[in-house]
């Protein structure tokens, strides 16, 4: 299994995100697409600029976005000092409200990367052997007759 996934890899799914403010405040955040069908209030994983970092989905009258991403699942829940990796990226990268930003869809509701228009980016692959611990055995023995009728029969 490969280390790293490249962001134009088949099991990748890649959509347009837009840099955004919303509030009062006067810090860029990211409007997400539909297409990603997250839901408000869920935290995610979001790879910027090469590290994982957390992020809560957040809504506003418009749609969903991701205001910032932190270091820690516990500073995502509750910024308040954190560093806001997000900002932080998308000031070096020069963007600003209505620039465009790729998110590659890593892991569907789990796992995404921002990255730049046209630019090429490399994930971790931190997929596990798929598959229950069930499953697993049964590959090892060759299958499973399993017919319903005895949850405890072997043969």
């Amino acid at each position: 299994m490969a280390d790293r996934i490249p962001s134009d890899h088949a099991s990748v799914h890649t959509e347009r995100a837009e840099v955004a403010r919303s509030g009062g405040t006067r810090r860029p955040c990211l409007r997400l697409p539909s297409a990603l069908d997250l839901e408000q209030g869920s935290f995610v994983t979001l790879v910027v600029d090469g590290e994982a970092r957390h992020a809560e989905v957040q809504g506003d009258s418009t749609g969903l976005l991701i205001r910032g991403a932190y270091d820690l699942k516990s500073e995502a829940r509750d910024p308040g000092r954190a560093e806001n990796r997000l900002v932080e990226w998308l000031r070096n990268v020069g963007r600003e409200p209505g620039d465009p930003v790729e998110i590659d869809e890593i892991e569907a509701g789990e796992r995404y990367g921002v990255r730049l228009p046209g630019e090429r980016a490399f994930y971790r692959d931190t997929s596990g052997p798929g598959g229950s611990l069930q499953g697993i055995a049964e590959s090892l023995d060759g299958g499973s007759d399993d017919d319903g009728d005895d949850p405890f029969d072997l043969d």
